[in-house]
């Protein structure tokens, strides 16, 4: 059950087998299903998963509209980070869009491996320097690229997150309607023929 989060683990940073079982040492795996919360807005967030499988979607609710921040897939982290390393709650809910089977990492037990083992923090500097990059890389997209340039990129970056996500979910998280979508996807897929 492990195994797919070792592999995540060593392509950012090589454990020793003793750092490995500290930092697994408190893990709990949980299934969610479809639909189920994860963490919700107001809530510390007191986790950071680890998907082994499924997918979830990150957002917020302005005036009654949901507006998708990210996506989360298979073999990657997520969590409310504001609220997991503030400890403040969380402006966004963490939605589980698939049955979903998690290594749930608490925040207490991560933290004392920081404190305990110089590569634990070590690999917290560099998951939040990966995490800062991803999220510079997104704002720049929102802001310098049209919603078809977004869609294209989001495309051939990551197929499998497009077709696994529905088009109102996708069409939130680039910003458009979801008739925009309809016809963006065509011109998108009139080009690659």
């Amino acid at each position: 059950m492990l195994e797919k989060l070792k592999e995540a683990v060593d392509s950012v940073l090589r454990f020793t087998v003793e750092e490995w079982e500290a930092y697994t040492h408190r893990i709990e795996i949980k299934h969610f299903k479809k639909g189920d919360v994860l963490c919700d807005v107001g809530q510390v967030e007191n986790y950071i998963y680890f998907l082994n499988s499924g997918a979830t979607r990150n957002f917020f609710i302005k005036d009654g509209k949901e507006l998708t921040v990210d996506f989360r897939l298979e073999g990657t982290f997520v969590a409310a980070y504001y609220s997991f390393l503030s400890r403040k709650p969380s402006p966004i809910r963490i939605e589980a869009i698939t049955d979903i089977e998690a290594c749930c990492i608490p925040h207490s037990s991560l933290y004392l491996f920081y404190k305990k083992h110089k590569n634990g923090e070590k690999l917290g500097r560099l998951m939040a320097e990966i995490q800062y990059m991803k999220r510079l890389e997104r704002e720049i997209e929102i802001l310098s690229m049209t919603a078809e340039e977004r869609y294209a990129l989001l495309l051939k970056q990551n197929p499998a997150l497009v077709s696994a996500i529905s088009v109102k979910h996708l069409s939130s998280y680039l910003g458009i309607h979801p008739e925009s979508l309809s016809r963006i996807r065509k011109q998108v897929a009139a080009k690659l023929t």
